[in-house]
C-alpha cells in the first residue's frame, strides 16, 4: 500500500502545533522553568504528543514501503535514517529522543528537569531538518 500523506500531513500539523507552544516555554530563562511546575508539566506532555506522534509516522513510512515493522521505537527513527527517509546521523538524534518519550509517558524514573529543559530545547534545533526530510518525501 502507497504512503497515505494525508496522515502524514495530519500528524504533521498537530506536530508544527506544539512545536510552536514548546518555542514560547523554551524563551523562557532556564532557572525560571526549573521553578515552573506548569510549564515542566507541559514541556513533557508536548514532548510525549511530538515524539509519539514521530514514531506514528515512522511505523506508516517504513511499514507502507514494504519494510517490516520496527522492533521498537528507538529503532524505527533508525530504519527511517538507513532507508533514506531522514538523513541518518538525524535518525540517530532522533532515536535519543524514543528514550525520553518513555521515560515521560512511563515515568519510569523521577524526571530531571534540567534535562528535558536541555532536550527541549536540542529536539527544537533539530526537529527543523525532521520536517524538511519528511516534507521532500512527501514530494516523491
Amino acid at each position: 500500500m502507497p504512503i497515505d500523506k494525508k496522515l502524514i500531513v495530519r500528524k504533521l500539523s498537530f506536530i508544527e502545533d506544539d512545536i510552536v507552544k514548546l518555542k514560547e516555554i523554551a524563551k523562557m530563562k532556564k532557572e525560571d522553568f526549573l521553578k515552573d511546575i506548569i510549564n515542566q508539566t507541559l514541556v513533557e506532555r508536548y514532548l510525549e504528543r511530538i515524539i509519539g506522534r514521530m514514531i506514528d509516522i515512522n511505523y506508516h513510512v517504513l511499514t507502507e514501503t514494504g519494510n517490516p515493522a520496527p522492533k521498537d521505537y528507538y529503532t524505527s527513527f533508525i530504519e527511517m535514517g538507513k532507508k533514506k527517509f531522514i538523513s541518518f546521523s538525524l535518525s540517530q538524534e532522533l532515536a535519543q529522543f524514543a528514550g525520553l518519550r518513555n521515560i515521560i509517558a512511563h515515568e519510569y524514573n523521577s524526571i530531571d528537569y534540567e534535562k528535558l529543559w536541555k532536550g527541549m530545547r536540542k529536539f527544537l534545533k533539530i526537529f527543523p531538518e525532521y520536517l524538511k526530510d519528511l516534507n521532500r518525501l512527501l514530494k516523491r
